[in-house]
């Protein structure tokens, strides 16, 4: 059958389901694990795998793969790249005495791994023994983790149980203990997955607190100086309001500028302690006596964090909503001043408009009277020629009679001026 079309993105929406499976782990086992971030994208991010395939001579991943998994012989390697972040597990049979002495990654290229694009952000070794009883933790913590307080609990509902310190010891990774009591090779992968997301995550939402806390005094200061204004626009007269505009503008600017830099940040935050405390949820943890809860200690420690960056969040917000407010009330007040101004300017120039009006009209008066003087003296030179040449005509009655012909002449000729000036006027207005 014949089908219409396939949108583009079908096929990648679709396995998307499918993408970074757990893998099936068998105890015992060992495991490293790294997350690094700014391992850049594409042919970059790819590269590492492509040298390390080559060298193995392993089938490579293909290009824009966002994960992939080979068996290298001594290793087993698993990679997936994620928006902020590019992690490595690397997975090597066998777990007897001390597994953090020969941890997995040493089975890897040691130049390899310190080539790998990016900043560490989690580097951990995990083990994964097979045990039918729950282990001493009290001899775990002195075995494993120096005598450092532990913290674990039975998970997967009894069927297996996991320790951790929450420390970088001296090889600057961390280190888990699991064990599995009942679990399938699925069940394990899962399990392990779950705990190397869950420190993932841990880390990649606590990459928010120092920029909360580094932005707590400058949040200080910026409600400091809203109070200043505000307080200083009660009684602000016109001529103080564009100086505190001006202020308070330059204020705004500098709260959008950080909160454009923050913003990505605590929202990424936000969603993976959301994930952190999904994860903790499906550990599905059971006490064990004298140790604490992975999700308690997560409600202890992480979760004051948390909420130092949420509060230094709404903080932001709250202030960049007031900042915006106090703007638009100061610029109206401004607007509004400027329309006073605005008004008075146009009144003071509609007065002079008249006032020139009434002095172009008695300038224009003047000039009636000043023109038929002259054509009158004229009229009379030419009346007294006229009688001269033997023609009986009085020149003074002539001249009387000739002026309200010539006001009435030249008042035209003026108005007739004035109009033809105005209609150029309006057209060049046009």
């Amino acid at each position: 059958m014949k089908l219409p079309p396939n949108h583009p993105q079908r096929f990648i929406l679709h396995d998307e389901v499918h993408a970074r499976p757990p893998e099936a782990l068998k105890a015992p086992l060992r495991l490293s694990f790294l997350a690094l971030q700014g391992a850049g994208s594409g042919d970059i991010a790819l590269q590492p795998l492509l040298n390390l395939a080559a060298r193995y001579n392993v089938a490579p991943p293909p290009a824009g793969a966002s994960h992939f998994s080979a068996d290298f012989g001594a290793f087993r390697l698993k990679w997936e790249r994620h928006t902020e972040f590019t992690r490595y597990k690397f997975i090597v049979a066998g777990a007897d005495g001390d597994p953090f002495a020969a941890p997995a990654i040493s089975a890897v290229p040691e130049g390899w791994v310190a080539a790998l694009p990016g900043q560490l952000l989690v580097a951990a070794h995990a083990a994964l023994f097979n045990s039918e009883i729950a282990p001493d933790h009290q001899d775990i913590s002195a075995r494993f983790f120096n005598g450092e307080v532990v913290i674990g609990a039975n998970i997967a509902g009894g069927a297996g149980a996991a320790f951790t310190d929450f420390r970088i010891h001296g090889d600057g990774f961390s280190r888990w203990l699991i064990y599995d009591f009942s679990m399938t090779q699925r069940q394990a992968g899962r399990l392990v997955q779950r705990l190397m997301e869950f420190d993932t995550y841990r880390m990649m939402a606590l990459l928010a607190f120092p920029v909360a806390r580094e932005l707590a005094p400058f949040l200080t200061a910026c409600e400091r100086e809203l109070a200043e204004i505000t307080t200083a626009m009660a009684s602000a007269g016109d001529t103080d309001e564009p100086a505190l505009l001006d202020r308070l503008t330059k204020l705004e600017a500098a709260i959008e500028k950080r909160h454009a830099e923050n913003y990505n940040r605590f929202s990424a935050t936000a969603a993976y302690y959301n994930l952190v405390q999904r994860r903790t949820e499906e550990l599905r943890e059971e006490r064990i006596e004298g140790l604490q809860l992975f999700q308690e200690f997560m409600e202890r420690r992480l979760a004051p964090a948390m909420n130092t960056v949420q509060s230094a969040s709404a903080r932001q917000q709250a202030l960049s909503e007031r900042v915006a407010r106090a703007t638009q009330l100061l610029s109206t007040r401004v607007d509004i001043a400027r329309e006073r101004q605005n008004q008075a300017v146009l009144t003071s120039m509609n007065r002079r408009a008249k006032m020139q009006l009434r002095l172009q009209q008695t300038v224009e008066g003047l000039s009636i009277a000043a023109i038929t003087y002259y054509i009158v003296g004229l009229v009379g030179y030419a009346a007294k020629g006229v009688k001269a040449s033997g023609f009986r005509l009085d020149p003074d009655i002539a001249m009387a009679v000739s002026i309200p012909v010539i006001v009435l002449g030249v008042a035209m000729g003026l108005r007739r001026v004035r109009r033809f000036a105005t209609q150029s006027d309006e057209k060049d207005a046009g």
